[in-house]
């Protein structure tokens, strides 16, 4: 198996305005001889970042991108909280540069004057906090990097590439009991709603692509903000509105493992443009079509969204193709919102598994989670592994928005060998935590034994709440996915909503005719 079987090669990212593929040698698409180390949860993955945060010293610098921070969100039980590390780094001579969605109005339930809070502190601190609008009308930036590299001791770079933002609700473990600071969610989730994520720290030679991909939007010469109303409150707030510059990048990270990354984004087609990626790019979309295209046993999927009959397309196709293939996706049970938006949520979601389902029957599974007392968990992770050879992770989910409108970045992985390691054991250590470890390693290795497994305990335990959860609860967390159901009206006034504001196409209009990415 080579590489470029996987992986998209410079040509087929299209995007020639990235310094990503011109820095490697021979301009490959990706970089080899690195270590990664799955972070599953927000609380393993904030104690992992604020061990880095807090090694760094006088001269060691700090790159990140977050859709939401929220400063006072506690990285430990000890309550220190984002914002401390961040501004206690600065405070010791580290570099500290961020970029954060500057966010819709909090009026609609977004994180607008969170996101400014996070941004004064760390400026009060010394370092740099830019609130970014440079999106598509009704966009947003919704990567989640930190970059963490030490002049002096290169061997302690890290990377840290995921779903997991900054912010309230994402501190949960493997008990799935939630975050005390939690956001607002439909009740259905209780008060500290149980949240499933997944970020990764990347260590070697990948992580000067996930660094370049921040210097990119870091140096975009064009300003943070068109709108007159944004900018007028900007001065009025005394936000920062200009890029300092930042230290010459370093070279990368020696190599020190046998896994080959490919850093992969998004960013859509926009008036103005973005100097890195003039007609935008959809290297994320472009992948998964190259990838599905081989796919010949499993595809499983985590994912908070899965909709767009677009997307789903690729899955479906694959499944058409190969009579062999099955596919097992886990995601929420219920939306994240209620009324007209939680509705538009649902409709796209029926719409993309019933072309599924059409395509290959029971070959398709579809299961949400719940923790020990029977509460739903929040599926926020977005992860996929194909053939258990193909592995990504990233801040991207399985729709439109994506794959074409906003800024997303993942990180797809291959053993060096084109072996099953990383990826089969990723989707194991998933699998142990999904059946609460009570079926053996053995019997999930093939895809017929692991689509057994997970219909058995879901069957199980969707008898017993059927039962009225009398006896013991059977093990295991998952149950069969079931359509919250809607009326015709909610279907009628969803529809629109669904395509205007819950997954907008950013393609130019000659790739939406030809069905492109």
């Amino acid at each position: 198996m080579a590489a470029t079987d996987w992986f998209l090669t410079a040509g087929e990212r299209g995007n020639p305005d990235t310094r990503i593929d011109q820095s490697h040698p021979d301009g490959v698409g990706w970089t080899g001889g690195n270590e990664i180390t799955p972070l599953p949860h927000g609380a393993t993955y904030f104690d992992a970042l604020k061990a880095a945060v807090d090694e760094t010293i006088t001269g060691d610098l700090i790159l990140f991108t977050d859709w939401r921070g929220d400063p006072d969100e506690a990285l430990d039980d000890s309550g220190t909280a984002v914002s401390d590390i961040l501004c206690a780094a600065a405070s010791r001579g580290v570099v500290v540069k961020g970029l954060v969605w500057r966010s819709h109005l909090d009026v609609i339930a977004f994180s607008s004057e969170e996101n400014r809070r996070l941004g004064a502190d760390i400026e009060a601190a010394g370092g740099e906090c830019l609130l970014d609008m440079r999106v598509r009308p009704g966009g947003s930036h919704h990567q989640k990097i930190v970059v963490i590299r030490h002049p002096e001791r290169p061997d302690a770079d890290v990377a840290f590439v995921g779903g997991i933002d900054l912010c309230h609700s994402r501190r949960d473990d493997a008990d799935h009991l939630g975050d005390d600071q939690a956001m607002a969610m439909p009740d259905v989730y209780g008060d500290t709603p149980p949240w499933h994520d997944m970020q990764i720290a990347l260590r070697g030679p990948a992580v000067g692509d996930v660094e370049r991909t921040f210097r990119e939007r870091w140096t975009d010469p064009h300003r943070l903000t068109h709108n007159p109303v944004r900018l007028a409150t900007s001065l009025m707030k005394h936000d920062d509105e200009v890029a300092d510059p930042i230290p010459e990048q370093l070279p990368d990270p020696a190599p020190r493992g046998d896994l080959l990354v490919q850093v992969l984004r998004t960013y859509p087609n926009r008036w103005r443009g973005y100097p890195f990626a003039r007609a935008g790019e959809r290297s994320i979309a472009r992948a998964y079509a190259k990838v599905l295209r081989r796919a010949e046993s499993l595809i499983y999927v985590e994912d908070q969204y899965l909709w767009s009959r677009p997307v789903a397309e690729f899955f479906a196709a694959a499944l058409r193709r190969s009579p062999d293939l099955r596919m097992i996706a886990v995601v929420p049970m219920h939306p994240d919102s209620g009324g007209l938006s939680g509705a538009a949520q649902v409709l796209g979601r029926d719409d993309a598994i019933a072309l599924l389902h059409d395509a290959a029957g029971d070959r398709v599974a579809v299961y949400g989670l719940e923790n020990a007392r029977g509460t739903p968990v929040y599926v926020h992770a977005k992860v996929c592994i194909v053939d258990d050879v193909w592995t990504c992770v990233g801040s991207d989910n399985l729709n439109l928005r994506s794959w074409t409108h906003d800024s997303e970045l993942a990180c797809a992985v291959l053993n060096g060998d084109g072996g099953p390691g990383f990826g089969r054991g990723l989707r194991m250590r998933l699998h142990r935590e999904h059946l609460d470890g009570v079926v053996p390693d053995a019997a999930l290795t093939t895809p017929a034994g692991l689509f057994r497994a997970y219909g058995e305990a879901a069957a199980a335990l969707d008898a017993w709440h059927a039962g009225g959860r009398r006896g013991p609860r059977p093990p295991g967390r998952l149950r069969r996915y079931q359509h919250p159901a809607l009326t015709a009206r909610q279907r009628l006034l969803a529809r629109p909503l669904y395509h205007l504001i819950c997954d907008p196409d950013g393609r130019p209009r000659r790739l939406r005719r030809s069905r492109m990415f």
